[in-house]
């Protein structure tokens, strides 16, 4: 699936949490503020020296000055105690600056994941198992690994959403207006919205996007389109009723960004943070692309997805390459 509208530009904006709301940084704010946000954002240090102890195994750097970011969505209670991914994204900023491509992994992709050290200094047993469960065994290094060794992607960066934010996130932008064809309801996740037009507050919000088993098809794309459309609404909330201008309502959002931001030692400060935001507006208009992998339902589990190879494959290449991906893929 491929989107090349301003609607894909807003959903690979929000799809990085708001980093849009982070230009507010380079227009000025006061410096206690900005001391304060940058102490909101903690550095993923365990995850880069995993990833350092795994050197050898790890794909060749990228083409050029084209780099790749993996933007992993922490999920927001799968009801197994354990956190998961619930988003895995990949950005790859072209070497000359006219392409941005955003890639999305779902997580119900069975893969093949390598043994990884745990949060209690085990090692977990190699595993083919469904994407989401990478996080859970070893966090953000499990994860880059998982797809490194999927794609023959090298991952240059890496941001973890923590999605406990997402509610105060919503509430700091004054809530977000969707409607409804009919009534849904999935008891699963706390969903229960009667047809019509609704304001929804950080606390429905957050069901409103986990909703999922009695929702449309039941599937995790169906999940994700859902999530898309709702982060597209949130982008355009901020942007267009002042927020961005108006100190008292953009110090509450940009606290609950940050405060929901872990992320490598190349990209744990608003410095930087904003200096990826000037790379993506810098990108010509039509430059911005969303993807998904290429997948088919799993042969032997019901609701997994499986590679649609060789599309998948052709995916990858194109990105390891650094060239432009087709229209469709």
């Amino acid at each position: 699936m491929s989107v090349h509208t301003s609607r894909g530009h807003r959903v690979l904006w929000w799809s990085l949490l708001a980093f849009g709301v982070l230009l507010a940084i380079a227009a000025g704010t006061a410096l206690w503020a900005f001391q304060e946000l940058e102490g909101n954002i903690r550095t993923d240090h365990a995850a880069t020296r995993e990833l350092e102890a795994h050197a050898a195994e790890r794909p060749a750097a990228g083409v050029g000055a084209a780099r790749n970011i993996l933007v992993i969505g922490e999920d927001w209670g799968s009801g197994t105690g354990n956190a998961r991914s619930d988003t895995v994204l990949l950005l790859h900023l072209s070497g000359d600056g006219e392409r941005a491509d955003a890639l999305n992994v779902p997580r119900d992709l069975v893969v093949d994941i390598p043994g990884c050290r745990t949060p209690d200094g085990e090692t977990s047993e190699p595993q083919h198992a469904q994407l989401n469960w990478a996080f859970q065994f070893g966090g953000a290094a499990c994860t880059i690994r998982t797809f490194e060794q999927l794609t023959d992607i090298r991952v240059d960066h890496h941001v973890v959403v923590g999605f406990e934010g997402f509610a105060d996130i919503v509430d700091a932008a004054g809530g977000v207006e969707v409607e409804l064809a009919e009534p849904e309801h999935d008891p699963n996740v706390g969903h229960d919205l009667g047809a019509g037009r609704h304001r929804l507050d950080g606390e429905q919000a957050l069901a409103y996007v986990r909703a999922r088993v009695f929702v449309g098809d039941g599937s995790d794309l169906n999940r994700l389109l859902r999530q898309q459309d709702f982060l597209g609404r949130l982008y355009e909330k901020v942007t267009t009723q002042g927020t961005l201008t108006n100190p008292a309502r953009l110090y509450p959002l940009l606290a609950a960004v940050t405060s929901s931001i872990t992320a490598d030692p190349g990209l744990d400060s608003l410095e930087a943070l904003a200096g990826l935001v000037a790379d993506l507006r810098a990108v010509p208009d039509g430059g911005v692309t969303f993807h998904t992998v290429p997948t088919v339902p799993h042969p032997e589990r019901p609701n997994r997805l499986t590679l649609d190879r060789p599309k998948a494959d052709r995916v990858f290449a194109d990105l390891r390459a650094d060239r432009p991906l087709p229209e469709r893929v």
